[in-house]
């Protein structure tokens, strides 16, 4: 039996409605596309996850630390990649890291157009390691769509396993909800095309 306490997940909505008022706002005035992207994504993750998962037995391996990142990935206009565009927490080298469309998790969101949870990355025997650095524990993937048309998808992850629950997966969506038509605002598709 764990001495962690559970998460106390009747704060999360207030907690997160409100931070999606101040980071839209913040979106709103944003100098472009990916200025109005990062308001959101900077928000997630400090709002997302459980702050005590890493204290669990088992949620971090031998020399792993907690940490925690979130991004866009947003779709190439030929629809064949994934480009990492907001990102924040994710190591500089990977700055515009762009992967295949059909790659992974993101490529089954890309498909599917469903947001996804994996609680813990090592149950699921198809995860990929997308981060050059570590290997994520604990992942959620919400899809930006706009009139039928997937634009791309907000990810969030964390280092320690069973981090995020299906709440918090609830909530990037409705992240992803607001980041879709400021991506189309201002003006994300023809930014697109100056990075690919």
């Amino acid at each position: 039996m764990s001495a962690v306490p559970p998460r106390d997940l009747a704060a999360l909505w207030p907690e997160a409605i409100a931070a999606l008022v101040r980071a839209t706002r913040a979106a709103g005035e944003a100098a472009g596309p990916e200025e109005a992207l990062r308001a959101l994504t900077a928000v997630c993750p400090a709002l997302l996850g459980d702050r005590a998962a890493a204290q669990r037995p088992g949620a971090l391996k031998e020399g792993e630390r907690q940490f925690s990142v979130c991004g866009a990935f947003m779709l190439t206009p030929d629809g064949r990649s994934n480009l990492l565009v907001a990102e924040v927490g994710f190591p500089p080298e990977q700055h515009r890291l762009k992967i295949d469309a059909g790659l992974a998790h993101p490529g089954w969101v890309v498909a599917h157009r469903k947001p996804l949870i994996l609680a813990n990355t090592d149950l699921d025997r198809d995860f990929k390691q997308i981060l050059k650095t570590s290997r994520m524990g604990s992942a959620l993937y919400a899809p930006m769509l706009w009139r039928g048309e997937m634009l791309g998808q907000l990810v969030c992850a964390s280092q320690a396993r069973d981090t995020y629950y299906p709440a918090d997966l609830d909530v990037l969506v409705a992240f992803a909800g607001a980041a879709a038509p400021l991506w189309i605002a201002h003006g994300g598709p023809a930014f697109m095309k100056t990075l690919t």
